[in-house]
């Protein structure tokens, strides 16, 4: 029998059969794993636990390498019941599990991508989640092989006045450089400068990962658009 144990982030719930549910984890040592959960739609306890964020420690086995494996779980933080009032929070956390759900592969191990997922969630209970936000989908690129570099111009190596990224090469560019060519590059935000938040600064920053996440991870995959709360995400920051 195969079996381990190990703490997670759960991504995804779908129902199976008339009471179970196949759900999603992102877990610390074993990446994401996918698993069976026995009374998911029945049990009111376990739909409280089955939220998309919500922190478990888990026990997973099955009877042979390639069968659907089965969890036995418990909450460890309910991460849900904190921002329960908080609708943009909430789609924040939809979209990273979405992501994660969408483009990681099964069983690759993510270790940082699972802690800073956990300080992500944490965050979300402050004011300056949004920007907390933006740069865990930067580093969701970074683990992806997608790494948007801001440390220096691609141009002249300086490293200051890193105003705007190349969407080919996803290198910043100093303002001196890029502006003969500002409209065909992306601006980088005041608070990813290290010059503070300031308006626009979230629904810039959003626009900007979703260049890279479209054009780098969706249109390598066989899917056709980000997950829903991913732009409705980035609409609801537009229009703030």
């Amino acid at each position: 029998m195969n079996q381990f144990s190990d703490i997670g982030i759960i991504i995804s719930v779908r129902g199976h059969g008339e009471s179970g549910g196949i759900v999603t984890i992102l877990s610390e040592n074993h990446g994401k794993c996918g698993g069976y959960v026995n009374g998911a739609q029945n049990s009111s306890r376990l739909r409280s636990t089955l939220q998309q964020g919500n922190i478990v420690s888990f026990d997973w086995q099955s009877k042979s390498e390639g069968q659907l494996g089965r969890f036995d779980l418990e909450i460890d933080q309910d991460i849900s019941a904190t921002i329960l009032s908080d609708a943009k929070a909430l789609m924040a956390v939809k979209s990273a599990c979405g992501l994660m759900d969408m483009f990681l592969p099964e069983r690759e191990s993510h270790a940082g991508l699972f802690n800073g997922t956990c300080a992500l969630l944490n965050f979300l209970k402050t004011d300056e989640w949004p920007a907390m936000y933006i740069m865990w989908e930067i580093a969701f690129l970074k683990e992806m092989g997608y790494g948007i570099d801001i440390s220096k111009c691609a141009v002249t190596g300086v490293t200051e006045n890193l105003t705007h990224i190349s969407p080919k090469s996803g290198r910043a560019v100093c303002e001196a450089e890029a502006m003969p060519y500002a409209s065909k590059l992306l601006q980088i935000p005041q608070f990813m400068q290290g010059n503070g938040l300031v308006d626009g600064d979230i629904a810039m920053g959003l626009r900007l990962t979703e260049y890279f996440l479209t054009h780098r991870l969706l249109e390598q995959s066989s899917y056709k658009a980000l997950p829903d709360a991913r732009a409705q995400l980035e609409n609801s920051m537009d229009s703030a």
